[in-house]
This record gives structure tokens, sequence and C-alpha cells, in this order.
């Protein structure tokens, strides 16, 4: 190894190209003292004198890509520890310093000439740098976690409300006496009844909070925005579940499943599976007046279903090779991963019966009155929605458990 140190050697080869200027500086100034004394210039020194001066200015061209490299090795040299920067700086140093392009260029003055010495990255780097010193390639972006699919929004029809509240009147009950009567019966003719009932659901809030640091999210734009997208997600997420199993009880809304029929086929069918519980809903349905539009259904119980075999190993839905819609007895199937949906199915007249009124959309407002988040750089994020849902016909919604899948016999 060598004995002079890396200072020693970016010392030595900044002189080499200073004493290359001072040179090519010195002649093209005593070249202009000689037109000065002649008082004009001659063809031939006008020449030599353009010459020099380009010379000079490709030089000094090349002089300052030299340093700035030069520089670089020195950062280089301070940003790394001791022992690696050492040798680390000698190699690239001698690199440079002992270049034949260097030592030519020294002892040429012709014109516009420069000087590249490549420094290969080996030279830059040993295998035992310390952890931290190269810088790791930062990818764009955050990666986030993904997210249950919502689905029930748009199933339900939705409506907008300026009240606290949403009252309706439904009606309970028909009790139809209309008969045959002749011209001016003696008993009169019959009368009819129709009962009605009031119904009310209040405009329910459903709200969380997020706090920051001011200059995290001063810094980073992109984070804010996330943030933004994963407190409108928590929402929706609620939002869905209490639009599914909320029980009613102080702010819960009054969901669909604890209101809907509970699945009573009008026969049983032999083998029955669950293509059969499904068809046997959409009937019950029928049966209350109000036409299934459609099925939920676990995404598991989903695969189960379009795996089904006829008995000779044939899918009972579809070719595995070709491409069909989430259907079944011609009404679209809504596969989720809500919980409390495995092994369960829900098929019912969902346009029909039951609307959400939005009160107040999902919306992010961001401050810095909360508690000390003023002293501390903090801020607090709130989001919040204000809706109602009116479930107007329980019965057109049936909820019930699959028949269990049947056990082959003993041997099979």
């Amino acid at each position: 190894m060598s004995d002079k140190t890396n200072a020693q050697l970016l010392a030595e080869a900044t002189k080499a190209l200073n004493d290359v200027k001072g040179q090519l500086d010195k002649k093209a100034e005593d070249a202009l003292q000689e037109a000065k004394n002649s008082g004009q210039l001659s063809a031939e020194t006008k020449e030599a004198v353009d010459r020099l001066l380009t010379t000079q200015n490709g030089l000094q061209e090349s002089v300052n890509t030299l340093k700035a490299a030069l520089g670089e090795l020195e950062q280089e040299y301070a940003r790394m520890p001791t022992h690696n920067a050492q040798r680390t700086a000698q190699t690239a140093g001698s690199l440079v310093a002992e270049s034949d392009l260097l030592k030519a260029f020294a002892h040429s003055v012709e014109g516009g000439k420069r000087v590249n010495v490549s420094i290969p990255r080996a030279a830059l780097t040993s295998a035992d740098v310390a952890e931290g010193v190269v810088e790791p390639q930062r990818l764009p972006g955050i990666d986030q976690l993904p997210k249950q699919r919502l689905f029930i929004r748009d199933l339900i029809a939705g409506g907008r409300t300026t009240s606290p509240a949403i009252f309706w009147v439904q009606q309970t009950g028909f009790t139809n006496n209309a008969a045959v009567v002749g011209e001016n019966p003696a008993g009169g003719k019959p009368y009819s009844g129709i009962q009605f009932g009031s119904k009310i659901t209040p405009v329910q809030t459903v709200a969380h909070m997020f706090k920051a640091s001011k200059q995290i999210l001063d810094d980073f734009a992109q984070l804010q925005s996330m943030i933004d997208a994963e407190l409108r997600y928590g929402l929706k997420y609620v939002e869905e579940n209490e639009i599914l199993f909320g029980d009613g009880t102080g702010n819960h809304l009054e969901g669909i499943v604890p209101q809907a029929s509970t699945f009573n086929p009008a026969f049983e069918v032999e083998g029955q599976t669950g293509i059969d519980d499904l068809r046997l809903a959409m009937l019950q349905a029928q049966l209350a007046r109000f036409p299934a539009s459609g099925h939920v259904l676990h995404f598991i119980d989903w695969a189960r279903i379009e795996l089904a075999k006829d008995t000779l190993g044939r899918y009972i839905l579809a070719n595995p090779s070709a491409l069909t819609g989430p259907t079944l007895w011609g009404l679209p199937v809504v596969s989720t991963e809500a919980n409390g949906f495995q092994g369960k199915f829900l098929t019912g007249a969902f346009q029909a019966g039951a609307q959400i009124f939005d009160r107040e959309d999902a919306n992010v407002v961001i401050s810095t009155e909360n508690a000390d988040d003023f002293e501390k750089n903090m801020i607090s994020i709130r989001c919040e929605e204000r809706l109602a849902l009116a479930v107007k016909r329980p019965e057109a919604f049936v909820w019930g458990d699959f028949t269990p899948p049947a056990t082959p016999p003993a041997g099979e």
C-alpha cells in the first residue's frame, strides 16, 4: 500500500492541474504583450493567440470538471468510517493521480482537450462499508393494507334528508271483505279494513378521530391523502356492519338482518344443498309479494357452490375455463367477507325493502385547536357522517343458514 495519504494524493493532482493552467496563462499573456508592443497582430500571431485562448478555455473547463470529481471523492471520504475512507480514497486518488490521460494532458498545450478519468464504483465502496453509507433505494408511494370490499350501498336505494329523523306511515294490514251482493242488499255492503302504523328512525352519527404531527403532514402530502382515505374507509366499514347487523339499541342503526324474516322453506328438497336453499329463499320472498333482487353470501360459501359437481364430476354452474358472472337462479350474487356471513345467506328485494338517507356525507376536518395540539405542533383529524336507515319491509328479506353438506356413508 502507498505511504501517501489521501490528502497528499489529492493535493498532487490539484497541483499538476494548476501548473498546466499557469503555463497556458503565461503563454497567452506573452502573446498578447507581443501584439501590444508591435502595435498590430500578424496573421500568424493572431492565429497563435486565438489557438492559445481556445486552449485556455478548454483547459479551464477540464480543470473545473476534475475539481468537481475530486470534491466528490473528498465528500465520500468525509462520510465514510476512517479505516474504509482512507483505503477507498487512496484507491480513487491513485486512479486520478496516476492516470495516463492526466500525465499526457499535463505535458501538452494542444487546445480544446478535456480529461475524463473513469473511477470504477468498486473504488468508492468496499465489502465492509458500514451500514447506511450507501443510500437505499426509496420506492414510491405507501404500501397500504388490503381492504374489505364494501357492497351494501350498491344494493339498497339511496336518498337524502335534511331532518334529524325519518318518519313514514306503513300499511300493516288489509282485511278484505269484498263479496258478491245483490242490488240494494238488506244488510248493506260489506266493509273492508286497512291498518296503518307509524314508523320513525333517527339519523345517527358515525365518527372517529386521528392524531398526527403537523410537520409530517406538511412534508408528506401523500401521507395526508392516505390518512383521509383510511378514515373514510373506516367509516364505511362500520356503516356497512350497522346497515347489516345494527341492533337498534343506543345510537346503533336498526339493521336489515335483525329485522329480516327467518328462512322457512315452503317444502323440503331431497338431497337439499346450498343451491336449493337460495331458490327456496327466493320463493319465500315471492310468497311475501316481494320478489328477490339478489343474494348475499360469504366468499367461501359462494366458492363451495361454484365447485359443486354432478355425479359424473362435471361442474354444475359453469365451465372453469370460461368467464361467467356471479349469478344464481337468474339473480346476481354478491360475495362478501363481512363478519357473520360465513355459513349464512341473505336473499331479498333490496331496492324495495330498505332505503338509506344521508344527512351528512363522510367528511374530513383538520384542526389544531383540540386539547394541547397548538402547543405540541399536533393536529386532530376528524371524520364523520350522519345517516338513517329505513327498513320499510322486513318481510322483503330472508336470512338463513345454508344446509350443511351431506356426509357420505362410511366406506365411500
